[in-house]
């Protein structure tokens, strides 16, 4: 495959040393990745209160109409935990949380976490104007301050199972 003066997949030439590692022109590499999902408790918590109702439709209804509720309900719970998940990603140029996303050069000091500290930060000391990208289920996290004058957000709150990654991921800009 002729590339021309376009970089191959893996590294440029030694007068475009700049863009190493680069695989195209819109894709960059992923300094940090991390998915938060539903935990399985949740997920049957979830799905035990939908069969009783599976259960009350089969009493007042028959089979036929169990069944299709079964599966209705077996389809509201994948939505429920793929559509719960909150994908976290550093790249070269900004982060994302779930559709928020943000570019590095805004970004001030990450800070690690503890469970304590990310429910005090959530409840009593929440600022109104911050970004929060939290689950419940997932206690620990990291702050994030935003230096953009434009923009009156003082700081993310995100969770992350891996908070010290994260942080690592950010500072490395």
């Amino acid at each position: 495959m002729a590339l021309g003066n376009r970089c191959s997949l893996w590294r440029c030439g030694a007068s475009d040393a700049t863009h190493y590692l680069r695989v195209s022109d819109t894709v960059t590499p992923m300094r940090y990745r991390e998915v938060i999902r539903m935990p399985l408790w949740l997920l049957a918590l979830i799905y035990f209160f939908l069969l009783s109702l599976v259960l009350s439709i089969w009493a007042a209804l028959g089979n036929t109409a169990a069944l299709a509720s079964l599966i209705v309900a077996t389809t509201l719970l994948l939505l429920i935990a793929i559509k719960t998940a909150m994908i976290i990603e550093v790249d070269m140029h900004e982060l994302r949380v779930g559709r928020a996303h943000i570019a590095l050069e805004f970004l001030g000091a990450a800070q690690s976490l503890t469970s304590i500290e990310v429910r005090t930060l959530r409840t009593r000391d929440a600022d109104p104007a911050a970004y929060l990208g939290i689950r419940f289920w997932s206690s620990t996290g990291v702050r994030v301050a935003i230096n953009d004058s434009r923009d009156t957000t003082p700081y993310w709150l995100i969770t992350s199972n891996n908070g010290d990654e994260l942080v690592k991921a950010l500072a490395s800009n």
